[in-house]
């Protein structure tokens, strides 16, 4: 099994822009195995009076998260079962998208962390507008989605507006400022812990910069603070970059100057073609070699792609094979 070292950023292709849903921890003396073999939580118990799922073991993972977003998941997690009955193992990250005045997907959060893993949410604002997130007039909002996960008290990985150095959301870059951004992810999170929704963990997820080079990412950024995880968004495109390196590379030593986060390979897949097969052996390569990087989450989606890794059968074959390195996917420890 490949360890994961310090090596220079190798191998990777360029974002296709906007494709997203709208554009182990093994051994003993690992904490988390540990805590995976804790009791959990009594039920008995109002939610309201236990302490809040404690996420920093899970921010430091010694093994990559392997996460999938498919149809009708969390809602249901029959699709992530088929999926992992496909590439030969259960994902541990289940990715969702949830637009601004969307309720949060307690059942679904329940269902994920009783599977043994992380939801992960997109949460989009496409209205109405940065600006009156920012000012407190959609606190009511803010404070319900907030109690609703801190009753359910499982761990949440929340990304909110991702891509916003993108300019194809209007949360982009031609309908706000960076400034305008922070400020409003800065509110959204300060109201979280105001009502003690700690049991969540933030994700910044800008796109990767090769179709926006203009676009600083330093303005973006809301403060160490206020960010658990850097996930960076690249799909594997036919005419795009095709090494790790190349796709991941610049955008990473751009955020490097400002922050050692860890990093999420936060949404990505490869465009159906002869390169595919080549895509999934550098992308897994990648993450499972760079000690920064901490997993991926695959897009299996058809949307203006066929995505879904399973359209390709030579490229199923090497998921398959790759995925099933021990370095990919561990049980989220109950409590």
């Amino acid at each position: 099994m490949i360890r994961k070292t310090l090596v220079p950023l190798c191998l990777a292709v360029t974002a296709l822009a906007g494709v997203s849903g709208c554009g182990l921890l093994g051994g003993d003396d690992d904490p988390a195995a540990q805590a995976a073999k804790q009791p959990a939580a009594h039920s008995s118990k109002a939610p309201g009076q236990e302490l809040p799922y404690d996420v920093a073991p899970l921010l430091h993972p010694a093994k990559d998260y392997f996460g999938v977003a498919v149809e009708g998941a969390p809602s249901s997690m029959k699709p992530v079962d088929a999926f992992a009955k496909t590439v030969g193992k259960k994902p541990n990250l289940v990715g969702s998208y949830s637009a601004w005045g969307d309720g949060f997907n307690a059942e679904g959060a329940q269902h994920v962390f009783d599977d043994g893993g992380l939801l992960y949410v997109s949460w989009e604002p496409f209205k109405p507008g940065l600006d009156k997130i920012a000012d407190g007039s959609q606190d009511a909002y803010i404070k319900k989605y907030a109690q609703s996960i801190r009753k359910t008290n499982v761990p949440v990985a929340i990304s909110f507006g991702h891509e916003m150095n993108g300019h194809w959301y209007p949360w982009g870059t031609k309908d706000t400022t960076p400034e305008t951004f922070v400020k409003a992810w800065r509110h959204i999170h300060d109201v979280f812990q105001d009502i003690g929704a700690t049991n969540v963990i933030w994700v910044w997820s800008p796109n990767v910069i090769n179709p926006v080079k203009s676009v600083k990412l330093k303005p973006y950024w809301p403060g160490d603070a206020y960010v658990d995880w850097v996930g960076v968004v690249g799909y594997w495109t036919q005419t795009g970059a095709h090494t790790f390196e190349t796709l991941y590379g610049p955008t990473r030593r751009q955020i490097a100057a400002f922050t050692d986060k860890p990093v999420l390979i936060s949404e990505t897949s490869s465009e159906p073609g002869e390169r595919r097969r080549a895509d999934v052996r550098a992308l897994l390569g990648g993450v499972e070699q760079d000690k920064h990087v901490i997993g991926f989450l695959w897009f299996n989606i058809p949307k203006r792609a066929d995505w879904r890794i399973q359209s390709s059968p030579l490229a199923l074959a090497e998921f398959k094979r790759l995925i099933a390195d021990d370095a990919f996917g561990f049980e989220v420890p109950r409590s």
